[in-house]
């Protein structure tokens, strides 16, 4: 029952933000951020996402667990916040995922359910950002046997 809610939840908050935001701005770069209220670094995150562009809406919760499932995020890809970016074709961004990771997602639309940057690496976009900082960026699927890829390696 509590599965099925926030999984109602989560399609409403999508289709809700979505809707709201289409006549004020691209729904391709539109991103609604699920994250925890006490977290300063996902804010960061979303602060730095506003001004290369795009239009962020943030939703506290105290348990993103179920909305980290409801978006295929597994334990070992699990990061900071869970976010949701795209119009038509929508993404999972889950964690400290850099802007040209997303820049390239939304360009090149490739058959992945989302990107994911694992843990909180130093570094990362929100985290301290470095332009050298060295970490990877996952892209993965809701495909049953199939792994994670790297998407993008950072600061090599």
């Amino acid at each position: 029952m509590k599965r099925t809610a926030i999984g109602i939840v989560l399609a409403t908050a999508i289709a809700t933000f979505g809707s709201a935001n289409a006549q004020e701005a691209d729904p391709e770069k539109s991103i609604l951020v699920f994250k925890t209220p006490w977290c300063g670094c996902c804010q960061v995150w979303a602060d730095k996402m506003v001004e290369a562009g795009y239009t962020v809406e943030t939703r506290d919760m105290n348990d993103l667990s179920l909305i980290k499932k409801q978006g295929g995020v597994t334990d070992e890809l699990a990061g900071c916040h869970t976010s949701v970016i795209g119009g038509e074709r929508k993404y999972v961004l889950e964690g400290h995922v850099p802007i040209e990771a997303v820049e390239k997602l939304m360009s090149e639309k490739p058959d992945v359910r989302g990107l994911a940057v694992p843990g909180m690496p130093q570094g990362s976009l929100g985290m301290g950002f470095d332009r050298n900082a060295q970490y990877n960026v996952y892209a993965y699927s809701d495909r049953s046997g199939e792994q994670p890829a790297v998407f993008l390696r950072m600061g090599q």
